[in-house]
Order: structure tokens, then sequence, then C-alpha cells
């Protein structure tokens, strides 16, 4: 294919590429992103096309492959933002009105909670909440991958009752 036949080829799916990132994304700018993202990559990889292969199906996969490492980037710098606690400062006001006393009494004692709790629920919870991932939970404990999930979620929900009074709602 030469570039002419590949950048009229490629010109000749605009629109379908378009209600495919709109499907995908369900925001018109971030459609109008992904696909000059995912045209932007069709050129420069125009090379890596196989001939007599189906050049449709080709560009779909680079929309979809550039929208799911998008998304994944999207979730990891968010999680990282929330869950650093390098960057605590930055959650706390300029005018340095601190926690109250009350609070790190609470702190004291959601931990003094999960500290009581039984090994098999309060080994994988505290990795869990050390930043292990629950495959690395897994590994480390010798469990099934969902016996973690299982009781990392059944820890959330037994802290979520005995500690209740200290709930923000």
């Amino acid at each position: 294919m030469t570039q002419i036949q590949f950048n009229d080829a490629l010109l000749g799916l605009r629109d379908k590429l378009h209600y495919y990132a709109l499907s995908l994304t369900s925001d018109s700018d971030r459609a109008d992103d992904l696909l000059q993202e995912t045209m932007l990559k069709a050129l420069s990889y125009r090379d890596k096309f196989i001939q007599n292969t189906n050049f449709k199906a080709w560009i779909y996969t680079i929309m979809k492959n550039t929208f799911i490492n998008d998304y994944r980037r999207n979730v990891k710098t968010r999680n990282t933002f929330e869950d650093s606690n390098n960057d605590m400062h930055l959650l706390f006001s300029k005018d340095k009105v601190y926690p109250s006393p009350d609070s790190f009494f609470g702190a004291k004692e959601i931990q003094f909670t999960i500290d009581n709790l039984e090994d098999e629920y309060r080994l994988p919870f505290t990795m869990f909440l050390d930043g292990y991932k629950y495959k690395e939970i897994a590994e480390e404990l010798g469990l099934p991958l969902g016996t973690v999930k299982s009781r990392i979620f059944f820890t959330r929900k037994k802290l979520e009752k005995s500690l209740q009074d200290y709930s923000y709602n």
C-alpha cells in the first residue's frame, strides 16, 4: 500500500472512527482527542501495517488500545495521588488548619480495631493498605487470589460496622 493509498484509507475511516471513539468515551471532546491520537499513531506506525491484512481492524485496534492505555494511566495517576502519603501536605489548607485532637483519637481507635482482627483478615488487609496488589498478597500468603479479595472485602465490612461512630455521614 502506497503512502497515498494509506492516507486515503485512513481518511475514509475518519467518520466511522469518530463514532467508535464516541462509543468508547461518551464525550465529544475526548472522542476528538482519541481520534486524533489514533490517526497520529496510525501515520507514525504505517510501516508496521502488514500488506493484505484488514486495514480497518488494524486502525480500530489502535484506537481501542489507545483508549485502554489512557484509561489505565488516568486511573493509576488518580490512585497514586489519592493514596500517596507523600502528598498528604497538599491536602491541608494553606491556613495551617490541622486535624483536631478528636481525629487523632479516631485514627488510634481505627488502628486498634484493625490490630484486633483475626490474622486471616488482618494480614491481607494491612498488606493491602501498605500498597501491595491483590496478586502480591496472594503470593506472599500462599492464598488463592479470590480468597484475598474476599477477605479484604469482608474486612472492610467488619470495620464499617465496628467503626460506624466515626462515619462522616
